[in-house]
């Protein structure tokens, strides 16, 4: 009995780590398909013309953005494991195009800046959410609340224009999206013990998406904060 324990606790671990290995390669694979299609479009005038050549047709893809990534986080467990793939990877390639216009805003240095810092901060807070023995669950819950008090204040001060407010905010976006990578990656591992006795491929690929998908979007907006406080003066 003993040993058909530790053989159960053994796959467990086993999945658990695969989980979390399969969340960080697509991650990864979600970020470089970002990084690379918005290269290719701040590199290309004609590109730029075509999808950044009018205020409808950036608002056009920011709607498409949302609806997508709603679409996906709703509808994955509905999915088939292929679909799903091939959302994230549409929702890449979007957030790369949106995401081009920062090329043309910041320095190349500046942009490399923020992305080491934001690769080390994210990777800090990671192995804090999967290693700690404290639950994050309550904590969870204030950054989900600041969230929205940084999407309101943002909203306010488009109005107000207010260089201070703004890098406020910027500041408390890093602080909330480095709260909110270490409850995400403990909730990733949460849902490796809800699921791993019965948990068959498409279920993992798709859990693993959603993973990705979660963990992709505390990165890319500590990227975005961060990058806005190291280039404020632009």
């Amino acid at each position: 009995m003993t040993d058909f324990k530790a053989q159960m606790l053994s796959s467990v671990k086993s999945r658990e780590r695969s989980i979390m290995k399969n969340v960080y390669l697509w991650m990864t694979a979600g970020l470089s398909l970002t990084g690379v299609v918005s290269y290719l479009v701040a590199s290309s005038p004609s590109l730029q013309r075509v999808f950044l050549g009018s205020a409808t047709s950036l608002l056009l893809l920011i709607v498409a953005q949302f609806g997508l990534v709603i679409y996906l986080t709703a509808r994955i467990q509905k999915m088939s494991a292929t679909s799903a793939i091939a959302a994230f990877g549409g929702y890449a390639m979007l957030t790369g195009i949106t995401l081009s216009v920062i090329f043309m805003a910041y320095s190349g240095l500046t942009i490399s800046r923020a992305f080491f810092t934001t690769a080390a901060a994210f990777g800090g807070m990671s192995l804090y959410g999967m290693t700690t023995k404290r639950e994050l669950n309550g904590m969870g819950h204030y950054l989900m609340m600041g969230l929205w008090g940084i999407i309101i204040a943002s909203l306010i001060n488009m109005f107000l224009g207010s260089a201070s407010i703004y890098y406020v905010i910027s500041i408390l976006g890093v602080v909330v999206f480095l709260g909110l990578t270490a409850w995400d990656t403990q909730k990733i591992k949460q849902w490796n013990e809800a699921y791993s006795g019965h948990m068959d491929e498409d279920t993992y690929i798709k859990l693993s998406i959603l993973g990705a998908l979660t963990l992709y979007l505390d990165f890319l907006n500590i990227f975005l904060f961060t990058l806005r406080i190291f280039g404020r003066n632009r």
